[in-house]
């Protein structure tokens, strides 16, 4: 896979970690706090890995994978969509993850080397929009 063979040179294109502020878990209360508010504002307060930019926004349309973040990168890097994040339980692991991918120059972060979170919980990968087709 081309996952194994990610080139870890630093890029120059910005990430960004963008959080669903609206996500919240099956059978949550409709009324409390979003879960996808709770995690953004724990990540702000934990502070972006150097060259990381964080973005809430209000949906992210993976409802049934709700909370859900996605990490993205300039022109060069592959896209990642990742849900069920738990914002009591997961944040160091969101941030060990986004700076691994913001290390890499096309965002293939070798497998072994994510969080647990990111190999169990993608939701998608996206690639470049400069990816040749495999047809």
């Amino acid at each position: 896979m081309a996952d194994e063979q990610a080139p870890t040179a630093a890029p120059k294109d910005p990430v960004t970690l963008t959080v669903c502020l609206t996500c919240r878990t099956e059978g949550a209360d409709p009324e409390a706090t979003r879960p996808g508010a709770i995690l953004h504002a724990a990540l702000k307060e934990a502070g972006m890995p150097e060259g990381v930019t964080l973005r809430g926004v209000k949906c992210l349309s993976a409802c049934s994978r709700g909370c859900s973040v996605a990490l993205t990168g300039g022109e060069a890097r592959w896209s990642y969509i990742y849900g069920d994040m738990d914002p009591d339980a997961h944040v160091a692991e969101i941030l060990e993850g986004t700076a691994a991918y913001a290390a890499t120059a096309d965002g293939l972060v070798p497998w072994r080397e994510r969080p647990t979170v990111f190999r169990k919980q993608s939701v998608a990968r996206i690639p470049p929009a400069a990816f040749p087709s495999e047809e």
